[in-house]
Order: C-alpha cells, then sequence, then structure tokens
C-alpha cells in the first residue's frame, strides 16, 4: 500500500505543478485566462487528493480537519478553474485567488502536522 500512496503523492505533485506553472505562465504572458494546463493541474489535484484521503496508512492516518480542509481548498480551486476555462479573459482577482489558493493548500499540506 506504500507503493500505491507513494504513486499517488507524485501524480498530486505533478498536478500542483501543471497548476501553479500553469498560472505562472499566463500571468507572465500578460494575458489572464485559464490554460489547459491549470484545468489538468485542478483535476488532478482534486482525484489524487481524494485517493491519499483514503485509509491506506498503518496507523498514521493525517488530520481529519486538515483533509477537510484541503478538500474544500481543492473544490474551490475546481470550481474557478472549471467554470472559467472559456473565457478570453479572466478578472485579475479571480486569477490572483486562485494561484493563492493554491499556495494555501500546497501550505496546509507541509505545514499542518
Amino acid at each position: 500500500m506504500e507503493a500505491l500512496r507513494l504513486i499517488l503523492l507524485y501524480v498530486h505533485l505533478i498536478g500542483f505543478a501543471l497548476l501553479l506553472g500553469g498560472s505562472i505562465a499566463q500571468y507572465i504572458s500578460g494575458r489572464l485566462r485559464i490554460n489547459p494546463a491549470m484545468l489538468w493541474g485542478a483535476v488532478i489535484q482534486l482525484l489524487t487528493g481524494l485517493g491519499l484521503s483514503a485509509p491506506l496508512r498503518d496507523g498514521d492516518e493525517p488530520v481529519p480537519a486538515k483533509l477537510v480542509t484541503k478538500l474544500v481548498i481543492a473544490l474551490l480551486i475546481f470550481v474557478m478553474v472549471f467554470f472559467s476555462r472559456k473565457r478570453d479573459a479572466v478578472n485579475r482577482g479571480h486569477f490572483l485567488t486562485i494561484v493563492g489558493l493554491t499556495l494555501v493548500n500546497a501550505a496546509v499540506a507541509v505545514f499542518w502536522r
């Protein structure tokens, strides 16, 4: 089961890289829109996060409050990305909120023990 958890974690990190990298690329280009990398990153993050929250460990389970917090943030990111994906331009505040929530979700994963 540990191998499965590590594979899910690896794919989860790839989703994070797609989401954050895609948003940084769009921000640098000056045209704020949702690109495919951001959409796929949000989907991968949500699905692998659900897989990682499954009780696959022996007694080393994450805190339920942490899991709920990360799920709510991941759902917010997914909804914000999914429903804005077809727009030619996204509001600057909306776009920066996606980036901020992505960074907050990573911070919760790293610092909440």
